[in-house]
């Protein structure tokens, strides 16, 4: 469930288990359906300062823009590694 902040500052939206989510200006983020029903996240959907924008997962090309880049990469899968050590 992909959510949308509708105000004009960044926002910190507390999820169950004590975990929050911090959204920019306009920014989204996804939460599990379960986590929509819990009361903090419910006041804030109805005072309209977050928006429900997707209901479920999508099945597309996950281009939602909310999850982090493989690009970024953790320098494991390159060829440009040099070992060193005794092999």
């Amino acid at each position: 469930m992909e959510i949308k902040n509708t105000t004009k500052r960044p926002i910190k939206v507390p999820l169950p288990g004590g975990k929050r989510l911090f959204l920019g200006l306009g920014g989204t983020g996804q939460i599990a359906p379960k986590a929509a029903e819990h009361p903090p996240v419910k006041a804030l959907i109805d005072s309209g300062d977050l928006e429900v924008v997707g209901g479920g997962r999508s099945k597309g090309d996950g281009g939602g823009g909310g999850g982090i880049s493989s690009s970024q990469g953790d320098g494991s899968g390159g060829g440009n590694i040099r070992r060193t050590g005794d092999r």
